[in-house]
């Protein structure tokens, strides 16, 4: 259990600084993929709803911790994703591209909506998407051009973030 929760982690400690530190600063993208959004899905279905949120809940301090935002809102929001889409587990074949790719249109769009939600309640602190700006469309074809290879690239990490002992 815990060289599954530390392994996952490490991965969500990468994907954090790759797109904190890399793809933050190229200027040719016209939005950044949400990688960490991908992975806290992936290891949603995979591993079920608790886990979901706690890699979801990780992977939102990693990101509260490299950003400007206030401190507990990317945690939030990411711990409710990951619980929404452990209902999932191992329900689909997430083996091929389309189910990964719908997971992360429904994500982002979902994503969107709760940073709606949470910044009625938090209106001078929390940014949101304005759901027909050229960003958010960019974000959202990205997340989706890209999910199936995230998804890929961490099913080589299946053996490490199984439950056997």
């Amino acid at each position: 259990m815990f060289r599954s929760f530390f392994s996952a982690m490490l991965i969500l400690l990468c994907f954090a600084l790759l797109e904190a530190a890399v793809l933050s600063n190229i200027r040719l993208l016209p939005a950044i993929p949400d990688f960490l959004l991908l992975c806290v899905i992936y290891f949603s279905y995979n591993r079920g709803r608790s886990f979901g949120v706690v890699t979801g809940f990780t992977s939102g301090l990693f990101l509260d911790f490299l950003s400007a935002s206030p401190l507990g809102l990317h945690c939030l929001l990411r711990s409710i994703l990951g619980w929404c889409f452990g209902f999932l587990h191992s329900s689909l074949n997430i083996d091929g591209i389309f189910f990964p790719a719908l997971l992360a249109f429904i994500s982002t769009i979902l994503k969107a909506f709760l940073l709606r939600a949470i910044s009625i309640f938090f209106p001078i602190s929390v940014i949101h998407y304005d759901l027909s700006s050229s960003l958010f469309l960019w974000e959202l074809v990205l997340n989706v051009i890209f999910a199936p290879f995230v998804f890929k690239f961490l099913g080589v990490f299946r053996s490490q973030l199984s439950e056997k002992v």
